[in-house]
């Protein structure tokens, strides 16, 4: 077992399922050493999927979770496409959309839920440069969407 393999056993961390993509594309692309995820949602590994406007049906307690199990969702991609999560190198960018009310404006506290995933998972290589915007909708009305770019050995 590999170190970041018993790094999510010590955290009783069980990657759900990967999702097929729901239409015409892929859920990563390798080019060189960069692995391009595309972006997934809070869709936990019995399907049930968390919805809503942050700010007004989610609070951003919930919606830091949500961003956490898209973040296991995204993780979950890496040990599909790479066979190996120790392959990974560096957690290189990470964008962050929140699907929330017009006035909500903690998109960043949303977002530190997959972030501090990423570095509770990687440690070091878990850090990286972020984006955390709001978003007047998502599709099926998701709570959050992210998506990121990995450097891969």
């Amino acid at each position: 077992m590999g170190t970041v393999a018993q790094r999510l056993a010590e955290l009783g961390i069980t990657l759900p399922p990967v999702t097929a993509p729901v239409a015409n594309y892929v859920n990563a692309v390798r080019t060189g050493n960069l692995l391009f995820l595309a972006g997934k949602g809070p869709t936990e590994a019995d399907g049930r999927t968390y919805t809503g406007k942050v700010g007004r049906d989610v609070t951003v307690e919930e919606a830091y979770r949500h961003a956490r199990v898209t973040g296991l969702n995204l993780i979950a991609v890496m040990q599909a496409e790479l066979g190996d999560l120790d392959r990974v190198q560096r957690i290189v960018k990470v964008l962050g959309m929140v699907n929330g009310t017009p006035e909500f404006a903690d998109q960043p506290k949303v977002i530190n839920g997959c972030s501090d995933l990423f570095v509770e998972v990687f440690g070091e290589r878990g850090r990286h440069a972020r984006s955390a915007v709001g978003m007047g909708s998502l599709p099926n009305n998701i709570t959050v969407e992210i998506e990121c770019i990995v450097e891969v050995a």
